[in-house]
This record gives C-alpha cells, sequence and structure tokens, in this order.
C-alpha cells in the first residue's frame, strides 16, 4: 500500500508569505535585516536552522538563547499576520478524498503545537490523524527525521512513501529518507526549480495532485 507524506506550510496551508513577514520582522527586531525574497528560499527549515542560514546571509554568529527569542517572536508574529489559516485549492477535499478511498497519509512539518492546531482542523483531521511536527524529532529538514517519523506511524516501506512539499528542502529530506518527492508550486517555487531538486512529479496545488493520483498509482495499491 503507497503512502502520502505532506508537508503542511506552503503544500496544503497558504502561510508561505505570512511566515516570510513574520521572520522578517522578528529579525529586524533583533537588529537583523535580511531581504524577503532570502528569506522566501529558507521557509521550510526547521526554525533553527533557519534562524542560523538567516544570521548566514549576515556573516554574523547567533547565540541559542537569541535564536530561541526570534523563534518564538516569530511565532507571535504570524498568529497575529495569521490568525485564522487559509486552505489551499482542494486541500480539504484531499485529505476527505484519502479517508474515503482508504489511502495511508500523515502530516510531517517543521511546525509546532499549538500553532499548527488551526491548520489541522480546519482541514479536518482529527486526533486520530498521523501528524508529526518538530519536537518529536532530533533535526528538521532538510534532515530526513520528520519524515521518516511519519513513514514508521504510518507503518509503510519508504519505497512505498511518496513525500509531498512545497519547498526544495523537503525533497532533498525524501531524497535522504529513500522516498520519491512530489513538489507543489503552491509555495513559490518554480517547477524548475522543484525538478531540479528531484521532485518526482510536479503539481499546482493540492486539486491538483487530486487529480492527478491515478498517476501516481495510489488508486491501484
Amino acid at each position: 500500500m503507497k503512502a502520502l507524506i505532506f508537508d503542511l506550510d506552503g503544500t496544503l496551508v497558504d502561510t508561505v508569505y505570512a511566515h516570510v513577514i513574520a521572520w522578517q520582522q522578528a529579525l529586524a527586531e533583533a537588529g537583523m535585516f535580511i531581504e524577503g525574497r532570502r528569506l522566501h528560499r529558507l521557509i521550510g527549515m526547521s526554525g533553527d536552522l533557519f534562524t542560523r542560514s538567516a544570521t548566514l546571509e549576515l556573516d554574523r554568529d547567533i547565540s541559542l538563547s537569541e535564536s530561541k527569542a526570534i523563534q518564538d517572536r516569530h511565532g507571535k508574529l504570524f498568529s497575529k499576520l495569521l490568525p485564522e489559516p487559509r486552505l489551499l485549492p482542494g486541500a480539504r477535499e484531499l485529505m476527505r478524498f484519502l479517508r474515503e478511498k482508504s489511502i495511508p497519509f500523515g502530516i510531517a512539518t517543521s511546525g509546532r503545537r499549538p500553532e499548527i492546531n488551526p491548520a489541522l482542523d480546519k482541514l479536518g483531521l482529527g486526533p486520530d490523524a498521523v501528524v508529526v511536527e518538530r519536537r518529536e524529532v532530533a533535526h528538521g529538514k532538510p534532515e530526513p527525521d520528520l519524515f521518516e517519523a511519519c513513514r514508521q506511524l504510518l507503518d509503510v516501506r519508504a519505497e512505498e512513501s511518496f513525500v509531498v512539499g512545497d519547498a526544495v528542502w523537503d525533497l532533498l529530506a525524501a531524497r535522504r529518507a529513500g522516498m520519491l518527492g512530489i513538489g507543489m508550486m503552491s509555495g513559490g517555487y518554480g517547477e524548475d526549480e522543484l525538478n531540479k531538486a528531484g521532485a518526482f512529479r510536479v503539481y499546482k496545488d493540492p486539486a491538483d495532485l487530486r487529480r492527478s493520483l491515478d498517476e501516481l498509482g495510489m488508486l491501484h495499491s
């Protein structure tokens, strides 16, 4: 039985640009001014790797306490900017379809509870849903830990698993986990960028993926 493992931000929920603005403001408040376009290319990394990579753009070291403070501030700013998550086209319908067809799926996100709870609720995912968040693994993306943990909970083999993500970091982590990566253009990366990062297929959004499940062999498993 094949399974789908989904990233959350930019893949199922339209949150990428709100995250960029929140990160930019949190960093600016800490005296670090970074262009939004550079921050966008880091979205999808876990918070600790994000702050480290962002400060490397400025050739500056950052302490663990500074990193944590910036991450906490980002979380508060993000909640104010986007108090109610906006689902990407077809996201809730895709989740419902997978349940109806008994296709195993889970969520593996660099986000953390309780920040991700509103998005999960809006997707119609109850307490029985398989969800792995950043605090549950040792390393965030682009390391494979999140996807590997989700795969284990779904009890499927790596070669039977597809990772669906909008960022190159998702696709890199999928490759490290020995899984095929599915690229989504809903987070701002272009088709060429996702293909170069190793995407097996690229789709516009969850609705497009829903229409294309047959070509992935999901409906014949």
